[in-house]
C-alpha cells in the first residue's frame, strides 16, 4: 500500500508505457474530441430530446472515470521486470494450480498487465492470490471462499508473464 492507501500495482515497462500512452491520449486529444462532439450536439437545439448530446455526455463521463483510474494506477505503479523464474509464486506470474481437483491457469497480478490476453487474472490480494503468494511449485495451501468453505490448492507450475 502507498501512503495514500492505494494498492501498489506491479507493471512491466511495456504495460506501463501502453497505459501511459492511453492516459496521455484520453486526457489530451480524447478530451478535446469529446468536447467538440458535445458542442456540435448542443448546437442541434433542445437538449431534452437530443440523443447525440446525451450519448456524448455519457461517453465523457466514462472517459473521465477511465482517466482517473489510469492516473491512480500509474501513480502507484511499481514498474519492473517480469516476475523471477525461480519457481516461486509472485505478482506477475502465470500460475497453474490444482484447485480442489481441477487444474486452473491464471495471471497473478493486474488486468491492466494482462492487456488483451485471454488469461484469467487474480489479484495477489484476492483470497486465492494471498494464499499462494510466496509459495513454490509443489507447495499446497488453502484459502477461504466467500461462502466460508476452505478450498485446497496445490501449485503445479509458475512462470513469468510475457506479453
Amino acid at each position: 500500500m502507498t501512503e495514500t492507501g492505494a494498492a501498489v500495482a506491479w507493471l512491466t515497462q511495456d504495460a506501463f508505457d501502453r497505459l501511459k500512452k492511453e492516459y496521455d491520449y484520453l486526457s489530451g486529444e480524447g478530451r478535446t474530441e469529446i468536447a467538440k462532439r458535445i458542442e456540435a450536439a448542443r448546437a442541434e437545439g433542445d437538449l431534452k430530446e437530443n440523443g447525440g448530446y446525451h450519448a456524448a455526455k455519457d461517453e465523457q463521463g466514462k472517459q473521465e472515470a477511465r482517466i482517473r483510474q489510469l492516473r491512480q494506477l500509474l501513480e502507484n505503479a511499481q514498474v519492473g521486470e517480469s516476475a523471477p523464474d525461480d519457481g516461486t509464486v509472485s505478482s506477475g506470474s502465470v500460475v497453474t494450480v490444482d484447485l480442489a481437483g481441477e487444474e486452473m491457469r491464471f495471471l497473478l497480478g493486474s488486468r491492466e498487465v494482462a492487456g488483451d490476453t485471454d488469461l484469467d487474472v487474480y489479484s495477489e490480494m484476492s483470497p486465492l492470490g494471498a494464499a499462494i503468494v510466496g509459495h513454490r511449485v509443489g507447495d499446497s495451501a488453502t484459502y477461504t471462499a466467500p461462502n466460508g468453505r476452505k478450498i485446497p490448492v496445490k501449485i503445479l507450475d509458475t512462470t513469468p508473464f510475457r506479453q
